[in-house]
């Protein structure tokens, strides 16, 4: 089993930024899609970024396209999200996940989820 851990989280005005880290325990982390979700209290959880295996193909939610990016390092078996001009709508715990084939908006196509991380946005 795939074990993912996030990172990086925190309390943050508006119109900051944080980067989040999700590692995990495979070395084969490169053969692995990576996404992003957050669920704020009382919501659902929804999709916010993902990437293939290589990380060249990417997609993001339309709420946060032009302010977030999704990358990842191979080397060292890590996933981020950076976030950028953050506002309180982003206010959530945010949730990594992989995928050995699959990656994409639906929380139903990855297998591997991590614990999440909180994420405050103050006015």
């Amino acid at each position: 089993q795939v074990q993912l851990k996030e990172s990086g989280g925190g309390l943050v005005q508006a119109g900051g930024s944080l980067r989040l880290s999700c590692a995990a325990s495979v070395r084969t982390f490169s053969f692995y899609t990576m996404g992003w979700f957050r669920q704020a209290p009382g919501k659902e959880r929804e999709f916010v970024a993902a990437a293939s295996w290589s990380g060249s193909s990417t997609d993001y939610a339309d709420s946060v396209k032009g302010r977030f990016i999704i990358s990842r390092d191979v080397a060292k078996n890590t996933g981020y999200l950076q976030m950028n001009s953050l506002t309180p709508e982003d206010t959530a715990v945010y949730y990594c996940a992989s995928d050995r084939t699959y990656y994409g908006q639906s929380v139903e196509e990855y297998d591997y989820w991590g614990q999440g991380t909180q994420v405050t946005v103050s006015s």
